[in-house]
């Protein structure tokens, strides 16, 4: 019994150490995608000044991935999942290499930007979902904080390298070859997992011939059975639209205020909180009280937003957002791990991609409003003769940008709002005492 038990623990660690080769390719090319995110948004809003350009990019990097989905769960569920990671990165490399070469022609139309942007972001709606139903193949359910929280950190990679990396090579290197690089870190990704092989082995690939609608709706049936679940989804992508406005018009603020150097530095700083929660969970991983952590962590994250739109001091903007990020991990985390035990992993594909698309809708609304609401609402009643100078102006200031100041503060506490709402909600409390939906395959799985 002695010697099984080590031999489990062998091959768990086996398991980990390829999740760990993996997450570090995913790693490498997300401060590439960073990379060019954030030279193209500063690129354009420079260009044109206005915020709703600015936030256009976001929109082309997150709405195909939104409308695809879908699909790309099914075909996640139906074929490898990580001949599905690699097409994805491989295939996100075309839309990085069209802008390219239209730059070194030289008088780049913005729609070359956004089409190029879009085309890559195709391609991830295919490379998520795999990946994220991989973790559930290789880990057991004692590691998913762990693993999740390691994700994370190597999403905040796109936040906390990316901006700080790419203000100093746009003063070395021309715009156009930051795609390159780009291009260089998809190309490492997917050669390690090329490279990792046998890790699609703990769940059953559905090779059934059913058609993508019954598909759909066996992944909605997985879903909804669960009313927690779909609370705590739904609760999701409401969060998800406030982080969104801050996510689109967090740069154009301080655009307002500094340097794009400054700015690059600012929020890389910022992102370091998110290193900061990675790195504990990471290590310390969570046992229990998902929904505790989640109901605090969500409290103080609306919070330190609000205080975002407090000052125009530089300083003080950094530290709200460096505190407001560090509660992200927990939040995420929480929120991950709840949903996870309560999902058939036979179908984690497919129900992830749902989610993921309901959640998304949160943060495509934002992006559709975002710039309207700044240009044209919030901004104007700031200004110097604007209709709140009198109010909300002795609170935030007057001026160029303080209607978004205006917008934080009043995302923020309609979050810490949330965060009371869910501590109340007891279908998802219940969440926390769900057993694992494929923990009887995690015993009995033996790896080749």
């Amino acid at each position: 019994m002695t010697g099984e038990s080590e031999k489990m623990t062998t091959e768990q660690k086996n398991l980990y150490s390829r999740f760990l080769f993996i997450w570090f390719g995913q790693f490498i090319s997300v401060i590439g995608t960073g990379l060019t995110i954030f030279s193209l948004g500063v690129y354009v809003y420079q260009q044109t000044n206005t915020t709703s350009s600015y936030v256009f990019i976001l929109m082309c990097v997150f709405l195909p991935p939104f409308m695809l989905k879908p699909y790309g769960g099914i075909l996640a569920d139906r074929h490898d999942r990580r001949l599905m990671m690699i097409l994805g990165d491989l295939g996100a490399t075309f839309g990085l290499l069209f802008i390219f070469f239209m730059m070194l022609k030289g008088n780049i139309q913005l729609w070359q930007i956004y089409l190029g942007i879009a085309t890559s972001s195709v391609f991830s709606a295919f490379q998520e979902p795999a990946y994220k139903a991989l973790i559930t193949d290789l880990l057991p359910e004692t590691q998913y904080a762990r693993a999740s929280g390691l994700v994370q950190l190597a999403s905040s990679a796109q936040y906390l390298i990316s901006p700080f990396l790419a203000g100093i090579l746009l003063t070395i290197i021309d715009i156009e070859f930051i795609f390159l690089i780009d291009t260089v870190t998809l190309l490492i990704s997917s050669s390690i997992v090329i490279w990792i092989k046998n890790i699609s082995g703990r769940a059953k690939i559905d090779q059934s011939k059913q058609n993508v609608i019954e598909d759909l709706k066996e992944g909605v049936k997985e879903f909804s059975k669960n009313r927690g679940v779909v609370n705590l989804v739904i609760v999701t992508m409401i969060i998800l639209f406030f982080v969104g406005l801050l996510q689109s018009l967090f740069i154009p603020l301080l655009l307002g205020l500094t340097t794009v150097k400054t700015v690059g530095i600012s929020q890389s700083i910022c992102a370091s909180g998110i290193l900061i929660g990675s790195l504990f969970i990471g290590v310390f991983g969570s046992k229990n009280g998902y929904v505790k952590i989640l109901s605090i962590s969500l409290f103080l994250s609306g919070i330190f937003f609000a205080n975002l739109g407090l000052s125009k001091n530089v300083i003080f903007i950094t530290l709200a957002g460096f505190m407001f990020f560090a509660t992200l991990p927990f939040i995420n985390t929480s929120i991950e791990v709840l949903i996870r035990k309560s999902i058939d992993n036979r179908k984690q594909g497919r129900v992830w991609s749902l989610i993921s698309m309901i959640t998304y809708l949160g943060s495509i609304m934002a992006f559709a409003v975002a710039g309207f609401l700044a240009d044209k609402v919030f901004n104007p009643l700031l200004e110097v003769d604007g209709l709140l100078v009198k109010t909300a102006g002795l609170i935030v200031g007057i001026g160029e940008n303080r209607g978004i100041a205006l917008m934080f503060i009043i995302s923020g506490l309609m979050i810490s709002i949330i965060a009371l709402l869910i501590w109340q909600n007891e279908k998802i409390k219940r969440l926390e005492y769900v057993e694992s939906q494929d923990s009887d395959i995690i015993l009995s799985y033996q790896p080749g």
